[in-house]
């Protein structure tokens, strides 16, 4: 379990120092995201060679671990929100526009790469 968390956050480090490195407009985490996914790939094609926390489903079982405590990780949003209340106050508005469209958005897109996607699989 160590080893997969170490990876998960070299992955994540490595992702925010290219961004900031390159100054590039994706965040850090998503680029290292991607990084993961080029690792695992790697992996999947050719085991061989690599620790054995890394092929032997340790990695799968400490990703579900995290997505399972997801929203322990809200905590601390929610109580810097409460702490800035009189922003809300002030921007309630705008941050509810923003958050409707932002949302309607991410649905559009993940609608079209899906559909894109099964058009491209022949299903």
């Amino acid at each position: 379990m160590i080893l997969s968390l170490t990876l998960l956050l070299l992955c994540q480090l490595a992702g925010e120092v290219v961004a900031r490195g390159l100054a590039l407009p994706l965040p850090g985490p998503v680029i290292g995201m991607a990084l993961l996914l080029l690792i695992l790939a790697a992996r999947d094609r050719r085991p061989g060679g690599l620790p054995q926390p890394l092929v032997d489903g340790t990695l799968e079982r400490t990703g579900k671990g995290l997505l399972a405590n997801l929203s322990l990780l809200f905590v601390p949003a929610g109580a810097g929100v409460i702490g800035r209340l009189d922003v809300l106050a002030a921007q309630g508005l705008a941050l509810a526009v923003a958050l409707v469209a932002s949302t309607a958005l991410a649905l559009v897109a993940t609608v079209l790469t899906f559909a894109y996607v099964a058009r491209r699989v022949g299903r």
